[in-house]
């Protein structure tokens, strides 16, 4: 469970930081307070959870192809569809083309890796 709360809270920062560099350019969020930022994080991990393994299987000769770059795609359509679907419910961001997409799903996954590096220890379940 401290795992999982971490991991959120990696998401989060990393969300945030994607959508306060982008926003008014890129990404238009309907909601950029802490409330808004932790649900928009959940939509995010439960994507990457639900449909990114799927949508991996499915893609992996385009990623054995493209030697991984594959990838960024597969990160590019998770992150436009979480801001898609939190905007279902009020909480999401509005993503403008491809490359808003692009450089948000590279933004949050760039923090992501990095905060990781801090929380190494804690993340690994007991």
């Amino acid at each position: 469970m401290k795992s999982f709360v971490i991991r959120w809270a990696i998401n989060s920062v990393a969300m945030w930081v994607a959508v306060e560099l982008l926003s008014g350019t890129h990404i238009f969020p309907q909601s950029s307070d802490l409330t808004g930022i932790i649900i928009m994080a959940l939509i995010f991990g439960l994507v990457n959870a639900i449909i990114r393994p799927l949508v991996m299987v499915l893609s992996c000769p385009l990623i054995v192809l493209t030697l991984g770059l594959g990838t960024l795609l597969v990160n590019t359509g998770m992150f436009a569809l979480a801001g898609w679907i939190g905007t279902s419910f009020g909480y999401g961001f509005e993503v403008n083309g491809f490359w808003g997409a692009f450089l948000g799903a590279l933004i949050v996954s760039v923090v992501s890796f990095i905060l990781s590096l801090f929380f190494r220890g804690s993340l690994k379940e007991k």
